[in-house]
Parts: C-alpha cells; structure tokens; sequence
C-alpha cells in the first residue's frame, strides 16, 4: 500500500510537470501520505514524506549536480512540517474511524443479544409516537399479539386484537398513563387467539418534551399465560384448602418461619370463641391448664427450634370454660428450594379417649388382676403336678434307696461295732474308720441328690454339662430301673452345655426312665444316649443352630399311632390304675419347651420307644470349673451359742466347737435362744438349725437377731429340702448343709464372721451419719 502510493505520487508528478522543471516537487506526496496514514496508520504515512523529500533533493539537486538554494531548502522545510500536520491529522482521524468502527460493532453485536434475549424470553419491544400515531412493533411484540411478522398496525386495530371484556381496561390504563403517570402498565386477555385463552403483560414509559407533553411511548409485551394459570390454580387450590380446613372438625393452623400465625381454620376460631384477626395471634398460654404448662412450652420450643416434625398434648380452656385435651401434630413446611417457612399443625380434641383411656385403664388393672390370679393358681396346679410327679418318681425309687442306705449303715454299724470290741487295735481302728466315714458319706451324697431332686422352688437356670448331670445322677437312675434291665450310657455329647435347671432335667430324665422302665419286660434294654446335633436349617419350631439331644430307648412294646398322638396330653396314661398318674411326659413336654427345645417320639408296635429332648447349646463362662480347697480358717477361742433341737445332733455339733477352741452355750428352742442372747453379751457367733419346734423357725430367730443385735454373726444350718429353706437361701447369712465335717464347720464359721464385718462396719458409718 505505502509503496503503491509513493510510485503514484511519483508518477503524477512526471506526467503532470515532467523531470525539468522544479516547481511542486513535492505536493504530489501529500495525497500519498494521507491515504497512507489513513489506510495503514502514522508509521506507514512516514514512508511517503521520506521519499517526498528524496524525490525533491534529486529533482533540484541531482540532474544540475549543484545544492540547495535557500528557496529549495525553506520548500523542504515547510514540506517536512506540513507532512508531520498532515499526518498527525490523519492519524486522529484514522483513529476516530476505527473507534466509531468498532461503537458501532459492539452496538450491532448487543442489539443482536438483545434481540435473541427478548426472542427467548418472549419479550417483544414496541414504540407508539403520539404525536403521529405510529405504532410500531418489533417481531416478538407481533408474534406475542399472534399478528403477522410485517404489516402495518395502529393502536386501533390492536384494540381488536384485545379481549371485549378489557378493551375499557386498557383504553383508561393509556389515558391515565399519558396525562400523568410516567409509566404504563396493563395485562389483557387476546380475541380469538388461535391457541385460546392467551394473557399479554404490557408495560411501558411515557417520554414527554421539556413541557411535559408526551411524544411518545416505549414499552415491552410478554405472554404470561402460564403464570396466570398459575395464580389461577393457585386461587382454587387455596380455596380447596380453605374450604376443607374450615369443614374439618379438628383445630388447624399455618404459621410462617418467625412462629406467627398466618392462617386458622373455622374449629380454631369456634374453640377460642374470639373474631379471626385475633385468633391468630391469641396467645394460648393463657388457655393452658396450670399443670401442664411447663412441660407444654419446654417441647414446644424445643419442637420449634428442631424445625422438624412434633407432637404435643395438654389441657386447653375452651371458650366456654370447659377444659379440653388436645392432641397437636405440627409437620414443618419448605419452600421450593427445600428452605424452611414455618409449620402447618392440627389438634385433635381427644378429651373423650382419655376418658376411655381412664376407665380402661382400671378395667386392665381390674383384669391384670383376676389375670394374675388365675396364672398364681395355675402355676401352683402345676407346680402341684410337678411335685407329685417327683414324689411318684421318689416312691418308685424307695425300694432301692432303703437297699442302699441298708448296706451304708451295715458298713457303719459294723465298723463301730469292731471299735468297740477292738478298742485297742490301731491299725484295725483306723480301717474301720476310714470304711465308716466313706458310707456316711455316700450316704450324705444320696440324701443330698434326694432332698434336691423332690424340693419345691422355681426354676434356676445354669450353665450345665449334659453329660456331667446325667454321670451325677446315674446311681439315681439305675435305682429306679432296678435289676431285671440293663441300663446303659453312651455319652457323647463331650464339651456342650445348656442353660436348664439342673433339678428339672433330672427329674425328666428320670420319668422317661421309668417309663421306659414300666414298658421293657425282664431282660430287657433301656440306653441313654447324649450327642451333639447342629441343625442346618429350621426343624419344626427349632431354629438352624446347635442343639444336644439325650434321648432314651427301650426294647419295650413300643406304642400304637393314637397312643403317639396323645403322648403328651396330661393324665393319659396306659398304665392300669393305681401305676401312674399321666404327668411324666408332660412334665418333660413342659420343661423342654419352657428350655427352648423341642421332644420327639419315635415308636412303633413291637419295636421300643425313642424319646428324645433336643435342648439349644449355650456356651459356659469357662470351658473347665475348678473348685478351690481353702484350708480350714482358725480364729481364737470365742463364745458360741448353738441353738438345735435335737439333742445327738447338738451334743455331735459341741463336741466339735469344743475342739475348734470354743465355748459353747445350748438352746433347743428360739425363744431359749432369744433370752440367752438378751442377756449375755459375750456371744460371738450364733450357729442354727432352720428347722425348729414351737412354730418358729431359725430364720425367724435370725431375724429378730438382726434387729435387736444386729452386731452378732449367725450361721444357718440344715438338712432339710422345703419351703423354709427356701426363706434361708433367700437371707444375707450363709447356710451350712448337714451333715458336714469338722473342717467345713470351721470354714463356715470364719466365712460368718467375715461376712459380718463389712456389713457391721456399713451399719455403724450409717449410724454415725444420722
């Protein structure tokens, strides 16, 4: 471009003026410059004034080979500065050029986003001139009035276009707008627009000269049918809302974020009984009952302060001066982002339920009552039927238990018949003695196992061995059975244990015994077998999971299907009369059951019975129980008051305490006993028997004891398996089984005395303190 220019200049300046003559060297050149400057900008506008200059100095100097005269040189200098103007001019005006260039590109591009923008969201632009009455409208504008995209309008025919009913509407709306009011604002409905009812939302601004006369009007249209629909449904829903509210006959409310109270129901009114401006800011504290009151306004708040769903219920005064239990349910209301803007709650007068809820409630205690009575008189029926069972088991057994004990006390009467014709012989002496305490104490084994198997108390579940129980109570068992049948064990259920009353599966064993015993002839064979199960998958009412099973079978005639099926039923019995009272199987049913087990007979004619208790495995604390033998304990000589009845038994018991080292004072009754301790104040420990003459008891004694020397040790002692006993286990003192041994007499004593201490210490802290 700067190059196309000079060699322009150039040759305008030859064709016109030729090489001889020197006038306007240089003016040529400025044409040049200019387009230059204005095409490329300043810097390319210096080429053209340096080859103006060279151009001159060759023109003048060159062809004559001489200088610069001083008119040449003043030319060069004028043209140079004249240059630098030019340029600098033109440089300015390139500039605004290309700025305005650029105004009106940015204009172009926001017009267009403009126009997209207002497309997009239907606004559509409009310009009314009132002095000429011309009405135009952009493309959105017409197409949100349905009018075609060219043509001509005036405000007459968009009056047409304007639904009858607010043509009125909107020829005030433009009046009004145009005397005074610098904005006009409307929305109408369109005629016979083609998609039905349409709303158009128009609004605009009056443009007035410096004497407030209005030129013209611009403004904007936009449809807005959606949203009037909207409002619509939004009206009809509310008044749906309102209508069902105010019909409910329950107490309803909305209140907004702060708490305050924004709409009430018809029943909320009728119950505060004031107008409804009113009801909704009626403080309500002033309605609630004293009582609950506090406990009203603390979950109240708390309710409120959670923001989330809460319940309350309280007495209300109603207007009439009636107190009413309401039940309030408040759910806590979000807007459309998920924001919290208050609760909606209703109540339920329920005053009628509590007062059903009242009367119920002495008809249930009513009821629990004649309840607990009759399950107290069926469990003693059943604890009765369970007892006489076991003194049926017992009875069957007396035969074998007299043999037994027979040949215990043979040992021992021989043994001190021997003494006493050998008294003398040492070694003779000692064998006979160790033979004569060996039976007694067998002896004590079986008298225990008796007394256990036939007390009466409740059950007392444990941790227990299967197969240790029925070790302990084989001797028992091969009684029952006798000598016509083998009895046999096979014990395999190894390390499992259960959670049962060690009393309750002896006395179950048993009875399956001896009715397998009662169905085998001579000769015959009954099995106890104990093995672990584990059941993979539910049996019946038992759940997957492990189980032991002791079962017992005979070689018995074995039982018919209507037999089977009635197995269980209480007192049926296919023994003759007399032979059994009906309860043994019933009796195992209900003590397996209650163990959360199940039983299983398998019989058939002429094959034996199979009777078999699964019972659930429970793992004990430790796999191995290790008693501790603790050396018999010494204390000094000390005053021991012995209160028993009978008198071997006592002078046996004193003869003992004398060879610990202590003094012994007698009792054989608990007043005796009563009158010694009043009134020795020596006594350091009191030894008694449970079972006592005269109507009382050694516990009796204990406790009177307790009360009137609440500093003395007492030690309770008995042999005896009944309900007093019972009372025994259940005091704080220890209890010494009979018989017993020097060395376990000494130990109960030492454990007495310190049992005693820190109970003895607490009491006296007690006293102190009051």
């Amino acid at each position: 471009m700067t190059l196309a220019a000079i060699l322009a200049a150039v040759a305008l300046r030859i064709a016109l003026l030729g090489l001889s003559s020197g006038v306007g060297a240089t003016l040529t050149f400025f044409p040049a410059m200019i387009l230059v400057t204005l095409y490329a900008g300043w810097r390319w506008g210096l080429g053209p004034i340096a080859a103006g200059m060279a151009f001159a100095l060759w023109l003048w100097a060159g062809p004559r080979g001489g200088g610069l005269g001083e008119d040449e040189v003043a030319t060069l200098v004028l043209f140079l500065v004249s240059s630098m103007i030019i340029t600098a001019v033109a440089a300015g005006l390139r500039a605004s050029v290309v700025s305005l260039a650029e105004a009106r590109r940015l204009q172009i591009e926001a017009e267009a986003r403009l126009e997209v923008t207002q497309n997009s969201a239907g606004v559509g632009p409009w310009e009314w001139d009132l002095q000429n009455d011309v009405l135009t409208l952009s493309s959105t504008a017409r197409k949100n009035l349905g009018l075609a995209a060219e043509g001509p309008i005036d405000m007459s025919a968009l009056i047409e276009l304007i639904h009858p009913d607010d043509r009125a509407m909107i020829r005030s709306g433009v009046i009004a707008a145009v005397k005074a009011g610098p904005h006009y604002e409307v929305e109408y409905r369109l005629a016979n627009h083609p998609e039905g009812e349409r709303w158009i939302h128009g609004q605009g601004e009056i443009q007035r000269d410096e004497n407030g006369r209005a030129l013209r009007i611009l403004g904007v249209n936009y449809e807005v049918t959606k949203r009037r629909r909207a409002e619509e449904g939004l009206r009809e829903s509310e008044a749906r809302f309102r209508a069902l509210a105010n019909s409910a006959p329950v107490l309803m409310w909305i209140s907004g974020e702060d708490g305050a109270r924004v709409f009430v129901n018809d029943a909320y009114v009728a119950f505060a009984g004031v107008p409804y401006d009113e009801a909704l800011v009626l403080d309500w504290r002033s309605r609630l009952h004293a009582d609950d009151l506090k406990q009203i306004l603390k979950a109240q708040i708390a309710g409120e302060a959670s923001r989330k769903a809460f319940s309350l219920q309280g007495r209300y005064r109603r207007i009439d001066g009636e107190m009413r239990w309401l039940k309030s349910f408040s759910q806590p209301r979000l807007g459309p982002g998920g924001e919290f803007i208050g609760f909606i709650g209703i109540a339920f007068d329920v005053t009628e339920a509590k007062e059903a809820e009242v009367k119920l409630t002495g008809l249930n205690e009513l009821l629990a009552d004649r309840v607990q009575e009759a399950l107290s008189e069926r469990d003693a029926a059943q604890a009765a039927l369970t007892q006489s069972q076991k003194l049926e088991a017992i009875g069957q057994l007396t035969g074998g238990v007299a043999h037994d004990f027979n040949n215990l006390l043979t040992v021992i009467i021989g043994a001190l018949d021997v003494l006493q014709r050998n008294p003398d012989d040492q070694k003779r002496r000692d064998r006979m003695l160790t033979a004569a305490q060996s039976a007694a104490r067998r002896g004590e084994k079986l008298t225990q196992h008796l007394l256990a198997f036939a007390r009466r108390q409740p059950l007392n579940p444990e941790i227990c061995r299967i197969d240790a129980m029925i070790i302990d109570s084989e001797s028992l068992l091969r009684r029952a059975v006798g000598e016509g049948v083998d009895l046999t064990l096979d014990l395999k259920a190894g390390g499992r244990a259960t959670l049962t009353d060690s009393g309750q599966f002896e006395a179950a064993l048993l009875n399956l015994v001896v009715n397998a015993r009662d169905a085998t002839p001579p000769g015959g064979k009954i099995t106890i077998v104990s093995q672990g199960v584990d059941l993979a998958e539910p049996q019946g009412v038992l759940p997957a999971g492990r189980y032991l099973r002791v079962a017992v079978t005979d070689t018995g005639a074995g039982m018919d299907a209507e037999t089977l099926e009635r197995a269980f039923e209480p007192f049926y019995t296919t023994k003759p009369v007399g032979k059994g009272t009906g309860l043994g199987l019933s009796q195992v049913y209900g003590f397996v059951r209650q163990s959360g087990g199940e039983v299983t007979i398998t019989s058939e004619p002429g094959q034996g019975t199979t009777v078999a208790m699964l019972l659930p495995v429970r793992e004990a604390f430790s796999p191995v129980e290790v008693l501790a033998v603790r050396p018999p304990a010494t204390r000094a000589s000390a005053h021991v008051l012995l209160v028993e009845d009978d008198v071997e038994v006592g002078d046996l018991i004193a003869a003992m305490l004398d060879e610990l080292g202590h003094m012994v004072s007698r009792a054989a009754t608990v007043d005796e006993a009563l009158a010694i301790a009043r009134t020795d104040p020596t006594l350091s420990l009191v030894i008694t028997d449970v079972i006592m003459p005269g109507g009382k008891s050694g516990v009796d004694l204990a406790l009177a004891l307790a009360e009137e020397r609440p500093e003395l040790p007492i030690l309770l002692s008995s042999g005896y398996a009944g309900q007093e006993l019972g009372r025994a286990q259940e005091t704080p003192w220890l209890l010494l089984r009979k018989p017993y041994a020097l060395d376990a007499l000494a130990q109960a004593m030492a454990d007495a005395w310190d049992r005693h201490a820190p109970i003895q210490t607490a009491g006296k802290r007690g006293k102190a303190k009051v």
